[in-house]
């Protein structure tokens, strides 16, 4: 007895919807069910977002940063620098960044004394580096350290990538750059002691490699930055060969014909 239960199939597809579509309100929810052959009341629409923890329109609009990032990513740069002791407990400061879309990562430089002439170079070599990628990115993500100053900002600006700048103590804003820093003390710089600025810097060169080369990433189907899946090999055939990364601290496998 009593009002039936609304179809568990219109329940998903009416979340489906403000999920989809984070502007619609309850009445441009009900007209589009409509459309779709399905006479639901605003009321109703109403009780099941509200259910599901979704709030009304203007709370669901997706204005926040990381659907920003989302909307963004194949165009967007985001750099960090971390820091690294050496064995003599001489501080080396690394700087690189991360291409958001792809996750490959470039290892900038590596110094002891990052300044801001030492940092607007780094951008320039980037800039090089990127070539025909560089008019494809848009935005750049990065803190406000004082070593980001007016020139570094300028590099990029000179290239229409507008510099974004995160708010003050807020690292989860930079993410991608502060994931990569996780990952690369934890498989690399945490497990290998380093004795100087040249040594960091090979071992360094050597684990972006790997990075972007080898490394599956969950956020790209298990790919590699620059792994399209080309060269996957349907059925397993062949020898497997296994490849030592700095010194076998890292493995790879690969088949060979």
């Amino acid at each position: 007895m009593g009002r039936p239960a609304t179809d568990p199939a219109v329940v998903a597809l009416i979340q489906q919807l403000a999920r989809e579509n984070p502007r619609w309100g309850y009445e441009r929810i009900r007209g589009e069910l409509r459309h779709l052959g399905h006479q639901v009341s605003g009321a109703t629409i109403r009780r099941v977002l509200t259910r599901a923890r979704l709030g009304p329109a203007p709370r669901r609009a997706d204005d926040r940063w990381r659907d920003f990032l989302r909307a963004h990513a194949a165009s967007t740069l985001a750099c960090d620098f971390f820091a690294v002791d050496t064995v003599t407990l001489r501080r080396l400061y690394v700087f690189f960044v991360v291409e958001v879309g792809t996750r490959f990562v470039h290892v900038l430089g590596v110094t002891a004394h990052p300044d801001g002439v030492w940092v607007a170079q780094q951008a320039r070599n980037l800039l090089v580096d990127l070539k025909d990628r560089a008019s494809a990115s848009r935005f750049l993500i990065r803190d406000r350290d004082t070593k980001f100053t007016s020139s570094f900002d300028e590099v990029f600006a000179s290239d229409n990538i507008h510099v974004l700048k995160i708010p003050p103590r807020a690292p989860r804003a930079n993410a991608f750059a502060e994931r990569w820093v996780r990952t690369a003390r934890t498989e690399c710089t945490d497990r290998l002691l380093i004795f100087g600025e040249r040594h960091l810097r090979t071992v360094l060169d050597e684990y972006a490699d790997h990075y972007n080369r080898n490394r599956p990433h969950r956020s790209l189907d298990l790919r590699a930055p620059t792994n399209d899946d080309s060269d996957v090999i349907p059925l397993p055939l062949g020898r497997i060969k296994h490849c030592h990364v700095l010194s076998g601290l890292i493995n790879e496998y690969q088949r060979t014909g």
